[in-house]
């Protein structure tokens, strides 16, 4: 019977963006949306002029910086995929270890975290059933508890120590593609504040890597102009049956969500793979009936995926290459080509994903299929 004060939440997004508008689905949408969605995870947060990043709501403080020995990001789905590549850039430019679990294994096992370990949720809705307990978990061990989320009020915010908010919008497509590319971005940001203030960046590395953020949004509209030949490609790929996607480095995990976006609403059956697994298996499963997608843009992984590319040409299987902007030696090899400009390598996962995204789009849309609303799926996951 006691009264309870809370602090009121204010839930900026615009009941606009609950229409599709001009566009022919909410998930075809809200792909064209990234450009403003990636914009906004970025607006206020970072100061370019200062080469700074200030994420007050994750209340990370120096000492709690230097204090943290491990990060153990946990998140389902597409989620997942982003984790993986927060990984790459926690371990890159913070020089801390980062472990990723799928949320419903880590809520079952004796996972090894203590009051040096930070956990963090990445969840679009903050109410998946198997992330919420994952946090619990780890609340019990002593962690401390960080989340990243789209919906403000969510319990994987509450329930947090810190969290930053994707400032995305709501996403009503099942399929998720804005909460998946903004998500990177606060990935990278955490990185940098890690980095500056555990003392791992000279000034000089700090502007490069902040200033790097302002070229986001431009890049990813350029990705978007590409459309009307990601649609080509599409018209010839819709009737395949199965569909292998590899990815090096970075972008491994962008093949994993390439795959996923496909399979879950258009209903092939894909598969996504680190490119130098090929070998050990999945090169058996290759002939002219097995599309590959690669992604092979210009950077430190660009020789092992054209060796990858011919590989998989020596045995008769078609190629659809995501590459840089005027890389002539993939036009030579590759079936179908999808363009990216040339993006800084940390932040080309932002980049890179978009084709995927219109590609899968374009193949569901093709085949008459309900994009919005696939089979089966649901946008949140509250139960087990």
């Amino acid at each position: 019977g006691q009264p309870i004060a809370r602090q009121p939440q204010i839930v900026p997004w615009d009941p606009v963006a609950a229409e599709k508008g001009e566009y022919r689905h909410f998930m075809q949408k809200e792909i064209h949306e990234q450009v403003r969605s990636l914009t906004d995870t970025i607006a206020g947060r970072v100061d370019f002029e200062a080469g700074r990043i200030h994420i007050p709501q994750l209340n990370l403080t120096p000492e709690l910086a230097r204090r943290i020995k491990r990060i153990v990001i946990t998140a389902c789905g597409t989620a997942y995929h982003a984790g993986l590549v927060g990984k790459y850039l926690i371990e890159h430019i913070a020089r801390i270890p980062v472990e990723v679990d799928v949320a419903s294994e880590l809520r079952y096992r004796d996972p090894i975290i203590d009051s040096d370990t930070v956990l963090l949720a990445v969840s679009q809705s903050g109410e998946t059933a198997d992330t919420l307990a994952a946090m619990a978990e780890a609340r019990q061990r002593g962690a401390t508890l960080w989340s990243i989320v789209n919906v403000i009020g969510s319990q994987a915010m509450r329930i947090a120590d810190g969290y930053i908010s994707m400032q995305t919008g709501p996403e009503i497509g099942v399929a998720s593609t804005k909460a998946y590319t903004a998500p990177l971005v606060d990935l990278y940001m955490l990185a940098v504040m890690l980095a500056d203030l555990r003392g791992q960046l000279s000034e000089q590395e700090r502007f490069q890597l902040v200033s790097a953020l302002r070229l986001v949004p431009d890049l990813a509209g350029q990705a978007l102009g590409r459309e009307p030949e990601v649609e080509a490609a599409a018209r010839n790929l819709k009737d395949m049956s199965h569909c292998l996607y590899l990815g090096r480095g970075i972008n491994m995990p962008t093949a994993y969500e390439g795959a996923l976006k496909l399979k879950e609403i258009s209903y092939i059956h894909a598969e996504g793979y680190p490119a130098g697994e090929m070998k050990h298996g999945p090169i058996a499963l290759i002939d002219r009936d097995m599309p590959v997608v690669v992604i092979a843009t210009q950077d430190k992984w660009y020789e092992k995926m054209l060796s990858q590319i011919e590989q998989v040409k020596s045995r008769g299987g078609p190629v659809v290459a995501v590459a840089t902007e005027g890389d002539e030696r993939i036009s030579e090899l590759a079936d179908y080509v999808l363009w990216v400009p040339e993006t800084p390598w940390m932040l080309s996962p932002v980049i890179t994903v978009i084709p995927l995204q219109m590609l899968a789009y374009h193949i569901a849309a093709l085949l008459g299929l309900d994009v919005d609303q696939p089979r089966n799926l649901a946008k949140s996951v509250t139960v087990e």
